[in-house]
């Protein structure tokens, strides 16, 4: 658990952020042009629960939001963390596994997520970074921790929604990353 996870878990901490801050920095980077819908400030209030713990102020929040409405897989495959995260052992392995789950349309849910690390980890015997910078690479663009996984999980949500910017879902990030990749 890092210190992030220890944070939010703490009875005394309390989110600074909301669905109106996430919905601000929408607004502000152009992701978000009209008046939000009923799920779209859901959706914000949910990012704002999922990443506020991860950020020490609003510049933080919205660089984690840039990853859910920018993503490019050739960009991300030129930059030296892509290199790194791929010469580790099996990191191939992993996105080709992860692809082959992510061709089923079910909604990637926080429980889907967990079947699906769980599934990789008994087929291909990796833990750790060997699993999880992969994954976090080929979905939300970069490696890091675990505030990468709330920015997966917000995805296929913000993709089925109409932003003023589309956003890619799992699927389509995995599809583009696959095929970028080789």
């Amino acid at each position: 658990m890092s210190s992030r996870d220890h944070l939010g878990e703490h009875p005394t901490y309390v989110n600074p952020y909301t669905a109106e801050d996430v919905l601000s920095i929408l607004r502000e980077k152009h992701w978000l042009t009209a008046d939000p819908s009923v799920e779209q400030t859901a959706w914000a209030e949910r990012a704002a629960q999922l990443l506020g713990h991860y950020v020490e102020d609003r510049l933080g929040l919205a660089n984690l939001l840039r990853l859910v409405f920018q993503y490019d897989a050739a960009e991300i495959l030129q930059s030296p963390d892509a290199h790194t995260a791929l010469s580790r052992y099996a990191a191939r392995d992993v996105i080709r596994h992860l692809a082959l789950l992510l061709l089923d349309p079910a909604p990637f849910t926080s429980d889907r997520f967990k079947e699906i690390v769980t599934e990789l980890k008994e087929k291909l015997e990796v833990r750790s970074r060997d699993l999880f910078h992969p994954i976090r690479l080929s979905l939300a663009g970069r490696i890091g921790e675990g505030e990468l996984d709330r920015i997966i999980l917000l995805l296929d949500e913000a993709a089925s929604l109409a932003f003023a910017v589309p956003v890619k879902s799992v699927r389509a990030r995995i599809l583009e990353f696959c095929s970028t990749l080789d």
